[in-house]
């Protein structure tokens, strides 16, 4: 079989062994993974005297499955999230906790973003609102799109920024601002100058002036939670005196770099920890199922996986604008 690698700050094909299946694992035959742009080119960056997989999250048919798997069987429609089992290859071993079934009215193209959508409701759960409270989210690359479409679909009143209006554009009804002087007017008009309940940071590129509005627009004791990679250069004097809370939503949920949790498939119980990553997954499953997120945007540009090295260097190169592209494996 083939995979992409990152090597020595480039993307190479390379060929490897078809994995055996185990006990816990399903083994998928991959249809389309999705880039995420952000990710992947800082681990590509990272690279020197490296090589190793990327990518994060895919569907594909199962092959084989594992005689401890249930509720999955040969011929299904798996989508399945999570490095280092989950990359961009033609077939993928992914433990039973990292996958979820994909019904039939959901297209193998929407389940291919399940990585992303499981990151998008843990970053929202990590906020903990309550119904009707307003939530800003600044920084609007597919994730940060994906989080504003899911707090709507949850009726929390959202407002997001990003410095492009072409992005902005891209949100339809809800609030969005490419200008910072009128979102912070409409945080003003939605909260009665209170400020907003959360902030969600989404952007990229270290981007640390972020951290310091963020405690302008939110209200006291409200809650920022970093998702992006930003550096947390937070003003102690705007934190104490708004007494707020910073913090750091981790990937797509609890379990993940849990060696129980994935590697050796062992789920937490229901009732203790009721949303892990591999739920999360099945609730954005749901969401784009039952037509409550529209996620067509991100999925309109693919490449065959031949061509998948060159995607990268135009993404490394800034030579594009989209927000993700699926590797398409069919040929």
């Amino acid at each position: 079989m083939k995979s992409i690698v990152a090597s020595n700050q480039n993307v190479k094909i390379i060929e490897e062994e078809i994995p055996v299946i185990k006990p816990s694992y399903v083994l998928l035959k991959i249809l389309y993974s999705a880039i995420s742009p952000g990710t992947e080119i800082g681990m590509i960056a990272n690279s020197a005297g490296k090589e190793y997989a990327i990518g994060y999250s895919a569907v594909g048919i199962a092959i084989e499955c594992g005689d401890k798997v249930e509720g999955i069987q040969k011929g299904d429609v798996v989508a399945c999230y999570g490095a280092p089992y989950v990359h961009h290859s033609e077939y993928l071993l992914v433990p039973k906790t990292l996958c979820a079934k994909v019904p039939k009215n959901v297209t193998a193209e929407e389940a291919s973003l399940c990585g992303l959508g499981a990151i998008a409701i843990h970053a929202l759960r990590v906020a903990n609102l309550q119904f009707g409270e307003t939530v800003v989210i600044a920084g609007l690359g597919v994730l940060g799109q994906l989080i504003a479409k899911i707090a709507d679909a949850a009726a929390y009143d959202v407002i997001t920024y990003d410095i492009s209006e072409e992005r902005t554009n891209m949100l339809g009804n809800i609030k969005s601002f490419s200008n910072v002087d009128d979102m912070k007017l409409a945080i003003d008009q939605a909260t009665n100058n209170h400020g907003a309940d959360a902030v969600l940071l989404c952007a990229g590129g270290k981007r640390s002036a972020l951290t310091k509005q963020s405690l302008e627009w939110v209200r006291n004791k409200g809650k920022v939670v970093i998702v992006g990679d930003i550096e947390p250069d937070f003003p102690r004097n705007l934190m104490f005196g708004k007494e707020a809370q910073i913090l750091i939503s981790r990937a797509g949920g609890p379990g993940r770099y849990d060696k129980i949790y994935e590697q050796q498939a062992i789920d937490y119980p229901y009732g203790f920890i009721r949303w892990t990553e591999g739920r999360n997954i099945s609730e954005y499953i749901r969401l784009v199922a039952e037509k409550r997120i529209d996620v067509q945007p991100f999925i309109k540009e693919k490449v065959s996986f031949s061509e998948a090295p060159g995607v990268f260097e135009s993404l490394i190169n800034k030579k594009t604008k989209t927000l993700t592209k699926l590797i398409d494996y069919s040929n």
